[in-house]
């Protein structure tokens, strides 16, 4: 198995993306903590991988708090012993265009996507360098390499700025066998886009700009994470995985 005897923690672990990688993190070995702010579907997941032989714990988290990441590191390494990989997985999209958006409507989603995943990171290194390096993944988008107009402003800030911390963490960090890459999936099936999907106008439009001709899967991203989450990918750091469909190649 991939991830046989690492732990790690998934932070927004209770659905969709995140869920899929909780659920194949634990088929591939890992033990497996992680976060959210969904607590019923976080405790049934955590309860599904214990009922198949697995190991999981669910943690509370709101990724913007300082304390809550605290609490959720210290409580993984004082039930698994170690902790040998992040995700940083959890994030919200947002509406308007630029002269549209409160800012509160900004700090929102920056906080989320952006502020969350430092946070993630700065909490989790001391946990990394006793256990003598490991792996941080964090979740951007192809809106982080490319803009489009049918999305917010800041959101596609938020993931770009994933994208340019994830090189900052990864060239100040390799020295302690630290490394971080970063992911960038397109349009996924999840319960985060289910609006746009349901919507045949939008759904069309998005589909139109996605050469394969389709949504992406949660699993489709699983598997890119999964990658840069073992020791198979023990060579690349400050790197991008694009998990697109084809949509940055246009």
């Amino acid at each position: 198995m991939r991830l046989e005897g690492k732990v790690a923690f998934i932070s927004g672990g209770a659905r969709g993306m995140g869920a899929a990688e909780v659920r194949l993190f634990a088929a591939e070995g890992a033990s497996v903590a992680f976060g959210d702010v969904l607590e019923a579907e976080g405790e049934a997941l955590a309860d599904e991988i214990q009922a198949s032989g697995g190991q999981a714990l669910f943690l509370t988290l709101d990724v913007t708090s300082a304390d809550q990441w605290q609490q959720a590191i210290d409580a993984t390494e004082a039930r698994f012993g170690r902790l040998d990989i992040l995700v940083n997985n959890a994030g919200v999209r947002g509406s308007g265009l630029v002269e549209d958006v409160s800012v509160e409507e900004w700090d929102r989603v920056m906080n989320i996507n952006a502020k969350g995943v430092f946070l993630g990171t700065k909490t989790a290194l001391p946990a990394l360098r006793r256990s003598g390096g490991g792996s941080i993944v964090n979740i951007s988008s192809q809106l982080g390499l490319v803009g489009v107009d049918n999305s917010s402003s800041q959101y596609q800030a938020s993931k770009g700025a994933v994208r340019i911390f994830t090189k900052a963490t990864a060239i100040q960090y390799a020295g302690e066998g630290i490394r971080a890459n970063s992911v960038h999936p397109g349009p996924v099936a999840t319960p985060m886009t289910e609006g746009g999907r349901s919507d045949p106008q939008r759904y069309n439009t998005t589909v139109s700009r996605i050469p394969l001709g389709r949504y992406g899967q949660p699993e489709d991203v699983a598997y890119g994470v999964l990658f840069l989450a073992s020791d198979e990918s023990s060579f690349m750091t400050g790197s991008e995985l694009v998990i697109d469909g084809g949509w940055t190649a246009q």
